[in-house]
């Protein structure tokens, strides 16, 4: 042990617990000057329905554990609401108009080749950088990123016949171009089967329990390295198809599915506010057309049914990894972060999936538990993004910033939870995005009070359609009342703050 740091080490026990809460509660390792590991949890299409966030139809205590003994932020929020876009914006702390990915597709490697991503940054100073699972929304995506090649389960997640990765990128390799600052792609039609399963095996019988049995066994290996860890495990789950292991199904009673309060569109809504069907519709066992509101109620009972079953697979899932952490006594030195990629309607204004601007869709789950933060087992209401996690996991382990980052670290937060913070945070949703000509980027502010759109033609920037929604009188956001005149000075104020952009939002 070097001098510098055993004195340290003494000078810590002789002051116990007091002088830790005066030094930021420090946990053993920060002040033995260990880097921090990283277990970092991606889970696809969750929402915040969760008991840690104060719901309670689906029963998930292994997050709600994680929930209840670091962070959970409550108005947290992704930057686009599907997989690809939100994922790249985390990975490279950069926002939609500066990746231009807007979609699946391209692949960050391709898109930005010489941006710094944050597992590039971690590999770069010491750590050993670890994806299974779907992190990327490519598998094969930021090889300088990962000490070693990406690691993804035999794939059940798809029905035999859908269309492979490699297939898609054959495809979309030849029909991608870049106009007007976005990168506009023609999605292949893929032949998918049902949306629904419950066979009756055992929880590795599906591939995310793979997954899980694939990070405890990282977990073990990386015990005994001399190096750090940055372990990316990404659930699929709860994406469709809603394939999950028969007793996870046996948690719910079909008869209590509970359905969405509002199934029907807003009130004053545009033609651009909504999205299609596609995403369910293209399974063997929902109808080739929905329209609002009108999916048969023994399909959507069964639809909510096998998605609350996936999200408490998943929790199991993870309960075994952080399990294992503890056991191998690694938790005291390990951040542990766990995000969803964007939220999913379950009817809610008489739709199913994501891709729109509302809060359903862009509103995420985001736990981070930090060894001695200060805020522990405390929820934050603070505005916070996904663009914001890799700035803050630079502070938290001590790396330097790229200057070029978008997102604002919250790590104050976590020893304040009630620390005043951003001002408004942003989300954005193309309609058109086939069409370069007619490509239409919803462009979406929500403060603590509103929540205001913008749908830009992106080629003259004229304006075609507005929205705002009074969150304190309508949370669901059922009723936009863009054109009230009672609302005209907040739209006016509204479209201000959106024109400044996401600096002026930043805190002082």
């Amino acid at each position: 042990m070097k001098t510098g740091t055993r004195r340290d080490f003494l000078k810590m026990t002789a002051a116990g617990s007091a002088a830790l809460a005066l030094t930021g509660a420090k946990s053993l390792a920060q002040s033995q000057n260990k880097k921090m590991n990283v277990l970092f949890l991606a889970v696809d299409d969750l929402r915040p329905q969760l008991n840690c966030y104060g719901e309670t139809q689906i029963q998930s205590p292994n997050i709600d554990k994680l929930g209840n003994n670091g962070m959970a932020f409550s108005s947290a929020f992704c930057q686009h609401a599907t997989c690809g876009a939100s994922r790249a914006s985390l990975l490279t702390g950069l926002r939609d108009d500066s990746t231009g990915i807007i979609g699946l597709y391209p692949k960050v490697m391709d898109a930005l080749p010489n941006h710094l991503t944050m597992p590039q940054n971690f590999k770069q100073h010491g750590y050993e950088t670890i994806s299974l699972g779907k992190i990327y929304h490519h598998n094969d995506d930021d090889p300088e990123g990962w000490s070693k090649k990406p690691y993804r389960p035999s794939d059940n997640f798809f029905p035999r016949g859908y269309v492979t990765d490699k297939a898609i990128d054959t495809v979309m390799q030849r029909r991608m171009k870049k106009q007007y600052g976005y990168w506009i792609v023609e999605d292949p039609h893929a032949q998918k089967g049902p949306a629904t399963e419950a066979a009756d095996v055992p929880y590795n019988g599906y591939s995310d329990g793979q997954l899980a049995d694939k990070a405890v066994e990282e977990l073990q290996r990386c015990k005994n390295s001399d190096k750090p860890f940055f372990l990316a495990v990404g659930f699929r789950k709860p994406h469709l198809p809603f394939n999950a292991p028969k007793k996870f199904w046996d948690l719910y009673s079909s008869e209590d599915i509970k359905f969405a309060d509002n199934p029907f569109f807003p009130k004053g809504h545009n033609r651009y506010s909504m999205n299609g069907m596609g995403e369910v519709e293209s399974y063997t066992d929902t109808p080739e057309e929905i329209k609002e509101g009108e999916l048969d109620e023994k399909i959507a009972r069964r639809l909510i049914h096998g998605y609350y079953a996936c999200v408490s697979y998943i929790d199991y899932c993870i309960g075994l990894i952080i399990d294992e952490l503890e056991r191998l006594k690694l938790r005291d030195n390990t951040i542990i972060v766990l995000w969803g990629d964007h939220g999913w309607k379950l009817g809610e204004h008489g739709a199913w999936a994501k891709h729109t601007n509302f809060e359903v869709d862009t509103k995420v789950p985001l736990i981070v538990d930090v060894p001695g933060m200060k805020a522990e087992g405390e929820r934050s209401g603070a505005l916070v993004e996904l663009v914001d996690i890799y700035p803050t996991l630079c502070d938290l382990c001590d790396l330097p910033k790229p200057d070029n980052l978008e997102g604002y670290s919250f790590k104050p937060v976590l020893d304040d939870a009630d620390k005043p913070w951003k001002k408004a945070v942003f989300s954005q949703y193309p309609r058109n995005r086939r069409d370069a000509d007619r490509l239409i980027m919803g462009n979406t502010i929500r403060t603590q009070h509103f929540r205001y759109v913008e749908w830009v033609h992106v080629k003259s920037g004229e304006v075609r359609a507005r929205e705002l929604y009074d969150r304190q009188k309508d949370p669901q956001e059922n009723v936009n009342v863009v054109e009230e005149a009672a609302y005209a000075d907040a739209a006016k104020e509204m479209a201000t703050l959106l024109n400044r952009g996401w600096k002026a939002a930043l805190p002082k």
